[in-house]
């Protein structure tokens, strides 16, 4: 939009706004090739009514005077020596300035712009409010909740310790952190580089893709936690290439002190320091993860589930997958009956011998169908002896008057 404005040097109202056809002295030509001056205010801060007269009292919008003279809203009055008076009183206390509240007589429209010189009340200081003080019965240091003695710990080294705890703070495990049946400490292994880059890893030696981390930062860490750990605790690295985890390997933990876990990233860690460092390699499975943190995190969680009073039942954690080296039964629960499907009868009979051998029969047929290896393993710890046949007495059905549970016979 080309703006009509008057030559350098002619005498503009200090509150004076131009846009198209503003405001000009009397008797000052006008110049069309001239820049507004510094208060000039062009677009939709200046509205153009049908009926706008230009002048030295020429209105822009329903009620906007521009001149020596201009008035902006009823009473408003603006200029190098505007003063906010009568029927313009500023609210007290109120700041001036683009948004500043006034008294009902002397509302400003929004696009009205002050001079740069004009003359306010002076500002009352803003206040910021007051801290809010609660009495309190007990002194906050009784207040907050504290690891029990002796409680089991898990310290863990990682690149990202925002991840934690993650699901460790949710649930049975996570009551039990803020009941202090357990501390997770979690460390960030860039604290311990030492270039301004904090710089972890780096390229493998003899070529090949990605990188590996460095053995002389994660030693650092290692070291730094050590100082204050037990000298046997264990040290662990989640890794694809560790051993398996297994049930026997957490309840192992549960009944040591802690653990020490490392989470990896990248390629992996550089071999020397798990040698010098005397770190433990564990899998928690035949796959690949982008880092340690999450099998860290399903470690720690199995571990948790076999300390005392972690889980609200402690039989929970015995009569389950893997605590007699094999899978776990199938389970129902109400209803009796859904699409057709009914629970086995045996375990509405109220026959605990019963329950138990239908139970102990199925965990052998799912562990033989469905994990070979366990199998194995299973019948060769047990001598031989448990080579079970494919049918049970045990799946036979209760005799019709046996115990009906969820019919109260």
């Amino acid at each position: 939009m080309t703006r009509d404005a008057d030559p350098p040097g002619a005498a503009h109202s200090p509150s004076a706004q131009n846009g198209r056809g503003g405001p000009q002295s009397p008797g000052t030509p006008r110049d069309q090739n001239a820049s507004p001056g510094p208060d000039a205010l062009d677009g939709p801060s200046a509205p153009h009514s049908p009926d706008a007269q230009h002048g030295p009292e020429a209105r822009y919008g329903p009620d906007a005077q521009h001149g020596p003279d201009a008035q902006h809203g009823p009473d408003a009055r603006h200029g190098p020596n505007a003063s906010h008076s009568g029927g313009a009183q500023a609210v007290p206390g109120a700041p001036n300035g683009p948004g500043a509240p006034h008294s009902p007589d002397a509302q400003q429209r929004q696009s009205a712009a002050h001079s740069p010189n004009a003359a306010h009340s002076p500002k009352t200081p803003r206040s910021h409010g007051r801290l809010a003080i609660a009495a309190s019965a007990a002194p906050r240091s009784l207040m907050e909740r504290k690891a029990l003695a002796g409680a089991w710990e898990a310290q863990v080294l990682t690149l990202y310790p925002e991840m934690f705890p993650g699901p460790l703070g949710q649930a049975l495990a996570g009551r039990a952190l803020t009941d202090g049946l357990w501390r997770l400490a979690v460390t960030d292994i860039r604290r311990f580089a030492t270039d301004r880059h904090r710089t972890v890893d780096d390229t493998p030696a003899g070529g090949g893709p990605g990188m590996v981390m460095r053995p002389d930062v994660l030693a650092r860490a290692i070291d730094h936690l050590a100082a204050t750990a037990p000298p046997d605790r264990p040290r662990i690295a989640l890794s694809p290439r560790g051993r398996p985890f297994t049930q026997a390997r957490a309840q192992a933990l549960a009944d040591s002190p802690g653990v020490t876990l490392i989470c990896g990233r990248f390629e992996g860690i550089d071999e020397r320091v798990l040698q010098a460092r005397q770190i433990e390699e564990l899998s928690i499975g035949d796959f690949v993860l982008m880092g340690g943190e999450l099998a860290a995190m399903a470690l720690i969680e199995a571990t948790l589930r076999l300390i005392p009073r972690v889980l609200g039942n402690s039989a929970s954690a015995r009569e389950e997958s893997f605590a007699a080296g094999l899978l776990e039964h199938p389970h129902y629960t109400r209803p009796q009956v859904w699409e057709e499907r009914a629970i086995p009868e045996v375990l509405l009979s109220g026959h605990h011998a019963r329950i138990a051998a239908w139970r102990r029969a199925q965990a052998e047929a799912l562990t033989r169908e469905r994990r070979p290896d366990l199998w194995q393993a299973h019948r060769i710890a047990a001598g031989g002896q448990h080579d079970a046949p494919e049918h049970s007495d045990a799946t036979i059905a209760a005799p019709a008057g046996g115990q009906q549970k969820d019919e109260g016979q």
